[in-house]
């Protein structure tokens, strides 16, 4: 499910006062993360990350694990901090704007 700009909009605003709820450490984005992630966003569906460190590269490619492995959308990347967002299909949490 693709969400349209004024959705992203709208998350962005949501997320703005949020923690990061998952802390990328040196090993980055594993297998046990990607787990943690899904069940977080099953959770809360709108979920920061916090990414480790590293270059620009390093981190669009752990953005990259994260959204194949959870099927989560990327809302936001600011720095070493990304916003993602997965509707629960059972149980939706936020009422997104049309």
């Amino acid at each position: 499910m693709a969400i349209s700009p004024s959705q992203k909009r709208y998350l962005r605003s949501l997320a703005h006062d949020l923690h990061p709820v998952i802390l990328l450490g040196a090993k980055g984005a594993s297998e046990a993360v990607v787990k943690e992630l899904d069940l977080a966003l099953s959770h809360h569906e709108l979920v920061k990350v916090k990414l480790s460190g590293g270059d620009k590269e390093e981190r669009e490619e752990q953005i990259r694990i994260l959204l194949e492995g959870t099927g989560a959308e990327n809302v936001q990347q600011i720095g070493h901090t990304v916003v993602l967002f997965r509707r629960n299909q059972d149980d939706p949490r936020l009422a997104l704007p049309r």
